[in-house]
């Protein structure tokens, strides 16, 4: 009796959970993925391997916009920006063999950086794989170090599921990269689609660890007991959207508080409590007191070795809290006493509730008198300079008083980088977007195009090398296609700066290979119609930052700088961040 009156029932449940189907191909079903996800932006470069994508994303043109790069590695770059600047995660085609290897400097630079990033590359057809068929390489194999996950498609089936994972692993937890490599067949492949779920679990993949009560109390205890705390925090705190707790935070503990270069933003520049910036070129006070704090605080950042310096030599008095969404960054450079495992928005509330309200008067003032001995030392003179020559500082200082603090700074690597995070002013979140881990040259072009599209409604701001720009400047064709606003600002000094600059004070001057000779910027901008002009007065800088920024239509503006100044203060390699060089 049991068995007639069950087995009918379950049949019925089955009926009911039944979804309906139809028929659509694996590429179709890569474009429906997107649309569940919010995708709305596509960076990338067709070819043979992706052509069935790209031949249904022709049907999908009112629903998905699609920037056509220049290059593969300006596709990713820009997925990064906007990726960046929206919080969102960015997406970019790319086909198989050289357009896939292409995009491994940018996911190298979204792994180190936490960038959330989908690449989606084309792939041979699965009965070829391994024959070395034209445009084919093995890039799961290539991927694996610099993706977060990696997966390669060769049945259509898998395509809603796969993706649904992609973004999910991309975007929970510590942030990152992740590629998913499809063959031809299965973009082609047509199969029943039941329609897209989204992934809000992966088993065994823990995206944040639990927090430990037990460890928050000893982390509050630790700090209650301080009489000369230090908060470092980095991009942790704008990648868990936890800005409000982290001022929360400082303000009722009201302990001083410095910011790697990519945590810069995530506190405004002229909050009283926020004295500077870490690192080999960061703030005088900062990095010396560091040395002298008691209890140090690091929020989201994972010491790298350019805050840390030497290892044997760093924060040796202090003890450590360190609160992390990544467990394996935790003892990983710096033991910490205390670790604080999950994310910074669920526990800087529960540090806050525990920690007392207090100030440190005697303390804060170290750093103050530390950053007036860096006033008088390095930094007057960068910003007020008597010397014939532009520097970079006092192009940044006019900048600022123009936008008000209110831009999206966009920066490559070299000293111009570390001269715009040192004196950039920002007054909120998402606004300082650069390479911090890999330290890639010819991001800034790119990554500006990306976030211009993340934050349409904000200006943003290029600021790059003669040398970096030489790179990637192909993407000016990019900017000319799409026709978007980005303010180019090329500080030009006409040599490869940074390495200039460790060639004159580590190796007696012997400039080797660093002098580079550059095309008439401006000529090159007008022949991808974006307008532009070159001063080396300091007489015409603000008028020409004004024109540069009030410009309607992207514009580039070229400042000749002085040809060897140097960025101070400096942590030499091999130093202890207390032996930091202000001259």
């Amino acid at each position: 009796m049991s068995t007639t009156t069950t087995a009918p029932k379950k049949v019925v449940e089955e009926k009911a959970t039944t979804k309906p189907t139809t028929s659509i191909s694996g590429s179709v079903a890569v474009l429906e993925a997107f649309l569940a996800e919010g995708v709305d932006t596509i960076f990338g470069y067709p070819g043979g391997a992706i052509m069935p994508i790209y031949d249904a994303l022709y049907d999908y043109q009112d629903k998905l916009k699609h920037i056509l790069v220049r290059h593969e590695q300006g596709g990713i770059h820009a997925a990064q920006g906007y990726a960046r600047t929206s919080g969102r995660v960015g997406v970019v085609f790319a086909t198989s063999g050289p357009g896939a290897t292409n995009l491994v400097t940018g996911l190298a630079d979204a792994m180190i950086d936490s960038t959330p990033v989908v690449a989606i590359t084309g792939q041979v057809f699965a009965h070829l794989l391994g024959t070395d068929a034209f445009q084919e390489t093995d890039v799961i194999n290539i991927t694996t170090p610099v993706t977060k996950w990696n997966y390669q498609v060769t049945d259509a089936t898998e395509i809603p599921a796969v993706l649904a994972k992609a973004f999910y692993i991309a975007k929970s937890g510590r942030p990152g990269p992740v590629l998913i490599d499809i063959t031809k067949n299965a973009q082609l492949q047509k199969f029943d689609y039941a329609g897209y779920e989204k992934c809000d679990h992966v088993r065994s993949y823990r995206a944040k660890p639990n927090v430990r009560k037990e460890y928050i109390e000893e982390a509050a205890q630790l700090i209650n007991s301080a009489e000369k705390p230090f908060v470092l925090f980095g991009q942790g705190v704008i990648l868990g959207k936890a800005e409000n707790e982290f001022r929360k935070f400082i303000e009722k503990s009201g302990i001083p508080a410095a910011a790697t270069i990519l945590g810069l933003s995530a506190l405004t520049t002229d909050h009283p409590l926020h004295v500077g910036m870490l690192g080999m070129h960061g703030n005088y006070g900062p990095n010396v007191l560091t040395n002298e704090c008691d209890v140090l605080i690091a929020v989201g950042m994972r010491f790298d070795d350019r805050v840390t310096g030497r290892l044997d030599k760093y924060a040796k008095q202090a003890k450590v809290v360190h609160l992390d969404i990544d467990p394996a960054e935790i003892d990983k450079n710096v033991k910490a006493t205390v670790p604080v495992w999950g994310d910074c928005k669920e526990t800087l509330p529960l540090l806050t509730e525990l920690v007392e309200s207090k100030v440190y008067p005697q303390w804060l003032q170290r750093f103050r008198d530390h950053q007036q001995q860096e006033e008088e030392a390095c930094i007057h003179a960068e910003l007020n300079p008597t010397t014939e020559q532009m520097t970079m500082g006092e192009v940044i200082k006019t900048l600022n008083e123009l936008t008000k603090g209110d831009a999206v700074i966009v920066t490559d690597v070299g000293q111009h980088q570390m001269v715009a995070c040192r004196y950039a002013k920002f007054t909120q979140s998402k606004s300082n977007v650069t390479s911090g881990g890999l330290g890639t040259m010819g991001f800034a072009l790119p990554a500006a195009i990306g976030a211009k599209f993340g934050a349409p409604e904000r200006t943003v701001v290029a600021i790059i090398g003669d040398g970096g720009f030489q790179m990637t400047l192909q993407e000016l064709g990019t900017i000319m296609q799409c026709g978007i606003q980005v303010k180019i600002l090329i500080l030009n000094n006409q040599f490869l700066g940074m390495v200039r600059q460790w060639q004159q004070l580590f190796h007696d001057r012997r400039y080797s290979f660093v002098d580079i000779t550059s095309p008439d910027f401006v000529q090159l901008a007008k022949a991808y119609h974006i307008e532009g002009a070159s001063i080396s007065e300091r007489t015409g800088l603000e008028g020409a930052l004004k024109k540069m920024l009030e410009h309607d239509g992207s514009y580039l503006l070229e400042v000749m700088v002085g040809k060897e100044n140097n960025v101070f203060p400096m942590v030499p390699q091999g130093c202890s961040v207390a032996e930091i060089r202000l001259k």
